[in-house]
Formats: structure tokens, C-alpha cells, sequence
């Protein structure tokens, strides 16, 4: 079975996250969802940790995923 998998961007690429999307969420729906929970996290605590939002999107299915960054193609 195929995983969808969502990149959080970042400026500094360092901070790019990978996450593995629930399957019972509908692919258009899910940008809004995500951004409506670090949006709530960031409420929450103004000085919130990558640590502080992945708790949030665990609580609602997703999940980490390990990656390796591969160089830079410009």
C-alpha cells in the first residue's frame, strides 16, 4: 500500500520535515488541516518547537518520516 506523504517546508533547510499523511484524509484537504494545527499550536505557545507541533499532528494521525535531503539541483 502506498503512503501519501506531505513536505513541511522551511527557509532553513535543516528544518524540512516529512510526514506521513492518515489515510482517511482526502488529499485536498489535508494542506488546510495541517495548517489550521500548527497554526493552533503557534496560538497555543508563540514559542513552540517542531516537537510541540508534531505532538499536535500525532494526536491526529501523522507521522514523522526519516529523510535524506539530497543536494541542491540549482
Amino acid at each position: 500500500m502506498a503512503s501519501n506523504l506531505m513536505i513541511l517546508p522551511a527557509v532553513d533547510k535543516s528544518k524540512i520535515r516529512l510526514v506521513r499523511i492518515p489515510p482517511d484524509y482526502r488529499q485536498q484537504e489535508v494542506f488546510r488541516h495541517v495548517t489550521g494545527l500548527i497554526a493552533q499550536v503557534e496560538e497555543q505557545n508563540p514559542d513552540c518547537t517542531w516537537d510541540d507541533v508534531m505532538g499536535m499532528l500525532e494526536d491526529h494521525g501523522f507521522e514523522a518520516v526519516e529523510f535524506q535531503l539530497g543536494p541542491s539541483l540549482d
